[in-house]
């Protein structure tokens, strides 16, 4: 059984921002990728993910949420740069336009955007349709949701893979809501569900719609990050 660790990343900006958490410095970000290159590291797609059942000793998977204008002007180039593929998780009903989570901040990458990424590289997943917190919406709104996304995927002939990274990484995790809520994603193939958690994983997944990613801040600095490679989030950090 490997230890695999899955990042978690949002926006990546070329100056300091005010809300720094969820946004990290171009320089950072490739001072983080050529770590990982430099250390020989293996990245994966989720669908490859699906048909192993061993990983290289060091394997990690990075993922970036929201699919921003941002992440296609600094994380995509960096990617491509240091040979590093990544999945970007898609909030279907924004895109072309502006998030709401982030106060309209954001521009979300439009339909052609999302068609020129090198699929080699990027796979996108599913990060819902409305960006809702699963936890405060009926069975039928999250199966609705699907179906929504399924219409945008298929109107505009988009290659998504089925993972989905939980918006606000929130789901139902009290029985029997939980059983129900992975009942909901089983009957709309999805194959594997990314919250938080911040520890790494052990592969194979012990459960495929629990699969834990840690958060890359960015006001931290690059030893947080080694040690976050390593150890999960730890309380010291």
């Amino acid at each position: 059984m490997s230890r695999l660790p899955i990042l978690m990343y949002h926006n990546v900006s070329l100056i300091r921002s005010d809300n720094q958490s969820l946004t990290i410095l171009e320089g950072k970000l490739e001072e983080q990728f050529k770590y990982l290159s430099s250390r020989n590291y293996s990245t994966f797609h989720f669908s490859e993910l699906s048909k192993l059942q061993v990983l290289p000793s060091k394997s990690i998977v990075l993922t970036f949420d929201d699919v921003t204008e941002n992440q296609l002007l600094y994380a995509v180039p960096l990617l491509k740069k240091y040979n590093l593929k990544a999945t970007f998780f898609i909030p279907f009903e924004y895109i072309g336009k502006r998030d709401f989570w982030n106060e309209g901040i954001e521009k979300i990458m439009g339909i052609e955007d999302l068609k020129q990424i090198d699929g080699s590289l990027i796979e996108f997943g599913y990060h819902s349709y409305h960006h809702k917190k699963y936890t405060e919406l009926s069975d039928k709104e999250i199966a609705d949701d699907f179906k929504k996304c399924n219409q945008i995927i298929n109107e505009n002939n988009l290659k998504v893979y089925t993972a989905l990274a939980y918006p606000f990484g929130k789901y139902p995790r009290k029985e029997p809501f939980n059983s129900q809520f992975k009942k909901i994603l089983s009957e709309n193939n999805i194959g594997f569900g990314l919250k938080i958690g911040n520890r790494l994983n052990e592969f194979p997944f012990k459960d495929n719609y629990e699969i834990q990613r840690i958060d890359i801040r960015g006001e931290e600095s690059l030893l947080v990050f080694m040690l976050k490679l390593r150890f999960g989030k730890l309380k010291l950090f």
